[in-house]
């Protein structure tokens, strides 16, 4: 259930409440497969840390889904989140042609959001996005419970990808 006067909790997707590992060999070839890499994405087993603070956010916010994924992944992140018993919120993704760093287009989506509602918390494991969002002036968790990657650090960075 939303409502206008509880503060959101925005929560980032890959390696904050979904695991990738198990497809970012998809990026360590030349060239990349993108394609192979979001269409692995149903298959991602959900981190326990992020989805149990994700679901102890939702009773005191509305929580809202942040993502670097690309729209044309929308129905399966939707059906993805579902099948993980997560809240129900709105899900914010990166349009299919838009490769600026996702520091830049999540702290933007951020502050649109922010234009309407106290924002409590932005939950992300990308620390340059941490860090831009703390910037601006927003409350960050960062989650370090998923093992780092290089290899979606640049995506995110250079490639504008996720």
């Amino acid at each position: 259930m939303t409502s206008d006067h509880r503060p959101l909790a925005v929560f980032d997707l890959d390696n904050t409440l979904a695991g990738t590992a198990h497809r970012q060999h998809f990026l360590e070839r030349r060239p990349k497969d993108w394609d192979a890499f979001f269409a692995a994405a149903p298959e991602d087993p959900p981190l326990a840390e992020g989805v149990a603070l994700c679901r102890e956010a939702a009773g005191e916010c509305d929580v809202v889904y942040l993502t670097g994924r690309p729209e044309r992944c929308r129905r399966a992140t939707l059906e993805w989140l579902a099948a993980q018993g997560l809240p129900e919120g709105p899900v914010h993704m990166r349009r299919n042609r838009d490769f600026r760093p996702a520091r830049v287009t999540k702290v933007e989506i951020l502050r649109r959001l922010a234009a309407d509602r106290p924002v409590r918390m932005l939950v992300d494991d990308d620390l340059a996005v941490c860090d831009a969002a703390e910037a601006a002036g927003f409350r960050v968790v960062r989650a370090r419970w998923a093992e780092p990657s290089e290899t979606l650090k640049e995506a995110q960075e250079t490639e504008g990808r996720t």
